[in-house]
């Protein structure tokens, strides 16, 4: 079994939002959305060539994933512009279901995928991101 299909196995259990794994390394997170992979860059984690299993997978995920320096990912629903990203960095990408864009819980178009629908480049998107999550936490 390869890491994407442990990955893969790992995201199957219940609560599971997020699976990365490189060999015998492993890390899994319950948390919704971009948290996570926020959480990972911040700390700095290095997933150089690890495989991720996603819920969902938009442009700003696929950024993300990007700096993270993952070598493959596999997502329940992924956006056709997140598999260009991925695609464009040498990122293997599996989905389940493709979608032409994210849409939010609320309705309407992710708050993230809006952030990062002019950016050209990963810290770029980053940075957007960052900005519209201080924003997102501002509001009363």
């Amino acid at each position: 079994m390869n890491d994407l299909d442990r990955a893969r196995a790992l995201f199957a259990e219940p609560g599971c939002t997020l699976a990365l794994v490189k060999g015998e390394q492993i890390i899994t997170s319950t948390e919704r959305g971009i948290r996570p992979l926020m959480k990972l860059l911040a700390e700095k984690t290095d997933c150089s060539g690890w495989s991720a299993a996603d819920l969902v997978v938009g442009r700003a995920a696929a950024f993300l994933y990007v700096l993270l320096g993952v070598k493959a990912v596999y997502a329940q629903v992924v956006s056709r512009l997140a598999e260009e990203v991925l695609r464009g960095h040498g990122i293997a990408i599996e989905a389940q279901t493709r979608v032409d864009r994210i849409l939010s819980v609320a309705g309407g178009n992710c708050p993230m995928e809006t952030a990062v629908e002019h950016c050209t480049d990963a810290e770029e998107a980053y940075a957007a991101i960052r900005c519209k999550l201080r924003e997102l936490a501002a509001k009363p």
